[in-house]
């Protein structure tokens, strides 16, 4: 790790102003994934700007929409009272990721912005278009059993590592952003990005731009819902593949639905078209192995990836019909 200067703001006005004097600086509060990036030489920030004693902790609900601060940490928001009773969802793919020692230090804004856990990113002796644009993406020919099945492109084929972000993309989250001359919302499903040609940015996060918070409306999935996750071991492991499904049924017929997937894809990965084929419809053991199998049409699997396409289908099927049980 190289010598880096330390600072620290105390609003977001002074954490942006410290970071227009310096583009290559880059914020820090739980530390969770950036010090690992920097321990290993895929990151070298010369400047950190600690935003820590900025006041975005609160988690409150204000006009039917939950308020979830950018510093409140994953173990707040997965255990706080009103996230555990109106999303559900949330608080159950929170419990599934990491471990509880990483959940009390990492925080909404960061996990939001980890990156990858591709390990040919992470071996700064291996070609990655990620970490050195225009390098070549190693996993393509290499090991890529963790890689994506959807959305990837030839430059690169790695997968978003986090849980909360594939059920607030189901939640229909609006990410709050901090600018120097106000604050814009973007919808979560769009805040991080596909790798198209430059797989070396992960989201739509501005330079000169800071997370404020989350706000996630009440949309009817207060109890049918499942966030499932399979992984090579119970826990600190991440997803192969996981899946948020939420229901809001009216005597066995599909109102409302919202499907996603996590470790498929360079970010969240919504199913929308399975969706709309479900709506108003009886959701019955054939339409759910329909909708599945509908889900990974356009699936394109690598070498040693291939049985990520059925156990996704799978996982569908699993989460859906687990969803539909619920009281």
């Amino acid at each position: 790790m190289i010598n880096f200067q330390y600072l620290r703001a105390a609003s977001a006005e002074k954490a942006l102003s410290l970071l227009a004097k310096d583009k290559q600086a880059r914020f820090i509060a739980g530390g969770t994934n950036l010090v690992d990036l920097m321990k290993k030489g895929v990151m070298s920030p010369e400047k950190l700007i600690d935003i820590n004693r900025l006041p975005q902790r609160e988690i409150f609900l204000r006009n039917d929409v939950i308020h979830i601060g950018a510093l409140a940490t994953n173990a707040a928001v997965a255990d706080h009272p009103l996230v555990n009773e109106k999303l559900p969802l949330l608080a159950m793919a929170l419990k599934k990721g990491a471990s509880a020692q990483l959940r009390n230090m990492a925080t909404v804004g960061g996990n939001m912005m980890q990156r990858t856990r591709c390990g040919y990113f992470y071996d700064i002796a291996m070609p990655c278009n990620k970490r050195s644009p225009g390098s070549g993406c190693a996993a393509r020919e290499g090991y890529n059993r963790m890689h994506a099945i959807f959305g990837q492109s030839e430059n690169c084929i790695a997968v978003h590592p986090s849980d909360m972000c594939v059920a607030l993309a189901a939640l229909d989250a609006v990410v709050v952003i901090g600018q120097t001359k106000g604050e814009r919302r973007i919808a979560f499903a769009d805040f991080h990005r596909l790798p198209g040609n430059t797989p070396e940015l992960d989201n739509n996060l501005k330079s000169n731009e800071i997370i404020l918070g989350l706000e996630v409306p009440l949309n009817g999935f207060g109890h049918r819902v499942q966030y499932l996750k399979v992984r090579d071991r119970t826990s600190y492991a991440f997803a192969l593949v996981s899946v948020a499904a939420a229901l809001d049924m009216d005597a066995g017929k599909v109102r409302k639905v919202r499907l996603a997937m996590g470790g498929v894809a360079h970010k969240p990965w919504r199913l929308t078209e399975t969706e709309t084929f479900l709506q108003g419809r009886e959701l019955t053991d054939d339409l759910i192995r329909e909708a599945a199998s509908r889900s990974v049409l356009n699936a394109r699997a690598y070498k040693h990836n291939n049985f990520k396409v059925r156990m996704a289908a799978e996982s569908i099927i699993q989460a859906l019909t687990d969803a539909r049980q619920q009281s």
